[in-house]
């Protein structure tokens, strides 16, 4: 599972990938300890997420399961002509197993930086955009 963490303050995320699913059973919305995830003191809102596929989890749609669902602009859908519906694939609002990026947005901070605790990865140029 891959944790993104938003740091409103900073406006950076950081990225994390786990073995563990910690949040299984939690809801878009909710706010959960991360002192779970090696960030002692600091908590956070689930603010989305998306399985292997890519399929986003929607707030309005409750339960783990994914379903086709006439929806309006918003989550799934970018923007439409006025009054515009289309049936897209999507997940509901609980955190499942075969969930694969869970989303959150950082509301209290630890005594430690994030940046210590888990470092950003510079993506190295390639050889073809050096020129």
């Amino acid at each position: 599972m891959n944790i993104v963490v938003s740091d409103p303050k900073t406006r950076k995320a950081y990225t994390k990938k786990l073995e563990a699913t910690p949040f299984v059973g939690k809801k878009l919305g909710q706010e959960v300890d991360l002192s779970d995830i090696g960030l002692a003191g600091y908590k956070g809102i689930i603010t989305g997420g998306s399985d292997k596929t890519g399929t986003p989890m929607r707030s309005n749609f409750p339960g783990t399961g994914r379903k086709k669902l006439l929806i309006y602009p918003g989550v799934g859908f970018r923007k439409g002509e006025k009054g515009e519906r289309r049936k897209r694939p999507l997940r509901g609002n609980t955190i499942a197993q075969d969930i694969h990026q869970v989303n959150i947005k950082l509301t209290h901070h630890g005594s430690t930086p994030v940046e210590e605790t888990w470092p950003q990865v510079k993506k190295e140029k390639k050889a073809a955009d050096k020129k």
